[in-house]
C-alpha cells in the first residue's frame, strides 16, 4: 500500500454503511483523516462499535442537507448507488464540496497495476476469467479481482504489492465518481441503454464508461468490442493503445473468432467449443479476456486451462442442475433486455422461460423475436408481467402463464416444461419489485428448483 497524504486531517463524510462505505471509513482512518458515517439506516450496534474503535464518528441520522451544517468536509465519499440528485449530494454540490467514491480512494493507494473492466453486460465474467487466467501458471505474486463484484477494492489494493495485479470491476455509478483512477489496461466489454433513471440519459450513461479510459495514455491499452459501430467511435476517444476483440472478426488487430477458432492477431489461441460456459456471449467475454492476457503476457496454456474450467458466475446463465431431462439455468443478473437477448441465443428452440420484474417504464418489442426463436413456453411474475405476455402473445408462445411470485413461476415452469428443455430464469428486468438484489432473486430460484427436484446445486 502507497503512504498518501492527500487525506490526513481532512474531515471526511462517508455516505452509505455498505461494504464499500465501512471499509472507505477503514482506509481514511488509515490514511489520517477525520471521518464521519452516516447511513440512510441506523447501523447496528456491532458495527457502530468497531468503526468508534479506530476513531469514526457514526451520525446517526437522515441523510439530509442539515448534516452539512453541523460539520465542515472537505469531502464526501458516497455510496455509488446514492443518486446524484439526492438533496444532501445537490447541496453539497452547491457548496463546491468534491464528491468521490470508494474505489477511486483505494486506487490512489494501490502498488500493484490495476486491469479495469466495464460493460453494460457482462463485466463480472470478463473480470473473473481475466482474474483466473492471470492466476494460472503464476509463479510470483497473484491477481485479485475486486470493485462491483461485491468485494470494496480497498480491501485489496491495502495489501497488493507490486508482485501482484488487480483486475476492479467498474460499473456506471462508480466511474461517475471518479477523477484519478488509471488502469493500465481497460475493457469495454459493450454499452447498451441501462441505468437511465440514475443517469438520466443514455449520454450521460456512455460518457460514465467511458471515464475508464479517460486518465490513460499512450502507455495503456484499452481494451474494446470492435463488433458494434458505435463502439469503434468510442474507442477513437481514448489515447492509449486500442486493442479490440471482435467474435465476427471485424478486426484481426486483436482477439478474434474465425473457423470456431479463437485467435489473437495471427496466433492461434484456443477452440471455442474448449471454452466451458455456453453461448456466443461467453465467447465474446472470453475474447476480452484473452486480450487483456496476451497484453500481459500470458500463455496460451494458461489461457486454455483457464478457460476451458471456468464454470460460470453466479447468477449469469448458471447451471444449477439437470432433473428428469432438464437444464435449469440461474440468470438473475439479466436486469434489463439486451442480457434476456444474450442469454436466450445461447439455447435453441427449446427454452422454458421465467421472467418478469420491476417496471422501469420499458416496453419490450425488441424480445419479440428472441422469444419467437428460442421460448416455447413463459411463465411471468413481477410489475412487467402482462407487459411480457403481450410480447409473448406477438411472437407466438402459445404456453403463457401469468403468476405472482418465483414458487408459483418455478411450479408452472416445471409443468409446462418436458425431457430436453432449458427453463431458464432470465428476467429481462430489475429485482427491486420483490427482492433486495437480483443475487436474492436467483438464490430463491435455485432454492425452489433443489426442493422441487429434490436434487442439488451442481458446481
Amino acid at each position: 500500500m502507497k503512504n498518501i497524504d492527500d487525506y490526513q486531517n481532512k474531515n471526511i463524510l462517508v455516505l452509505g454503511a455498505g461494504m464499500s462505505g465501512i471499509n472507505a471509513s477503514k482506509l481514511l482512518k488509515q490514511l489520517n483523516a477525520n471521518v464521519w458515517l452516516n447511513d440512510a439506516n441506523p447501523l447496528k450496534s456491532d458495527a457502530k462499535e468497531e468503526l468508534k474503535k479506530i476513531g469514526v464518528e457514526v451520525i446517526d441520522a437522515k441523510q439530509s442537507p442539515k448534516i452539512l451544517d453541523d460539520y465542515n468536509f472537505d469531502l464526501i465519499v458516497k455510496n455509488p448507488g446514492i443518486f446524484y440528485d439526492n438533496e444532501l449530494i445537490k447541496e453539497a454540490i452547491k457548496r463546491n464540496i468534491p464528491i468521490t467514491v470508494e474505489v477511486e480512494i483505494a486506487s490512489q493507494v494501490s502498488e500493484a497495476p490495476i486491469v479495469g473492466v466495464t460493460g453494460s453486460n457482462g463485466k463480472t465474467t470478463v473480470s473473473t476469467m481475466i482474474n483466473d487466467i492471470l492466476n494460472e501458471e503464476r509463479t510470483t505474486g497473484c491477481s485479485y479481482v475486486a470493485g462491483n463484484i461485491g468485494v470494496p477494492a480497498s480491501t485489496v489494493t491495502t495489501k497488493a504489492t507490486k508482485d501482484d495485479d488487480i483486475v476492479l470491476e467498474l460499473s456506471s455509478f462508480m466511474l461517475v465518481g471518479i477523477k484519478t483512477l488509471h488502469p493500465h489496461i481497460a475493457v469495454l466489454n459493450n454499452v447498451f441503454s441501462n441505468h437511465l433513471d440514475y443517469h438520466k440519459t443514455r449520454e450521460n450513461y456512455v460518457n460514465a464508461k467511458m471515464r475508464i479510459t479517460e486518465n490513460q495514455d499512450e502507455n495503456d491499452y484499452f481494451v474494446v468490442n470492435f463488433d458494434n459501430e458505435e463502439w469503434r467511435e468510442l474507442s477513437k476517444r481514448s489515447k492509449a493503445k486500442v486493442v479490440p476483440f471482435s467474435y465476427d472478426a471485424v478486426s484481426t488487430d486483436g482477439a478474434y473468432v474465425k473457423d470456431e477458432q479463437i485467435f489473437f492477431k495471427d496466433e492461434f489461441v484456443m477452440n471455442i467449443d474448449e471454452i466451458r460456459v455456453p453461448g456466443q456471449q461467453n465467447v465474446q467475454n472470453a475474447l476480452a479476456a484473452i486480450a487483456v492476457a496476451k497484453i500481459m503476457g500470458q500463455s496460451n496454456s494458461a489461457i486454455k486451462k483457464a478457460l476451458s474450467t471456468f464454470g460460470g458466475v453466479r447468477h449469469r446463465v448458471q447451471y444449477v442442475l439437470t432433473a428428469d431431462g432438464r437444464k435449469f439455468y440461474n440468470d438473475s443478473k439479466a436486469t434489463d433486455i439486451e442480457a434476456t437477448q444474450v442469454a436466450l441465443r445461447s439455447f435453441k428452440d427449446n427454452v422454458v422461460l421465467i421472467a418478469g420484474g420491476l417496471d422501469r417504464g420499458y416496453t419490450f418489442e425488441k424480445l419479440e423475436k428472441d422469444f419467437a426463436d428460442h421460448v416455447k413456453a413463459i411463465t411471468l411474475f413481477g410489475e412487467t408481467k402482462e407487459l411480457l405476455a403481450d410480447t409473448a402473445k406477438k411472437a407466438g408462445v402459445k404456453n403463457i402463464k401469468i403468476v405472482n411470485n418465483m414458487k408459483e413461476a418455478v411450479d408452472e415452469a416445471w409443468a409446462m416444461s418436458e425431457e430436453g428443455d432449458i427453463v431458464l430464469l432470465s428476467p429481462a428486468n430489475a429485482s427491486w419489485d420483490q427482492y433486495d438484489t437480483f443475487e436474492q432473486r436467483g438464490d430463491e430460484f435455485i432454492q425452489l428448483v433443489e426442493q422441487k427436484t429434490g436434487r442439488k446445486e451442481e458446481n
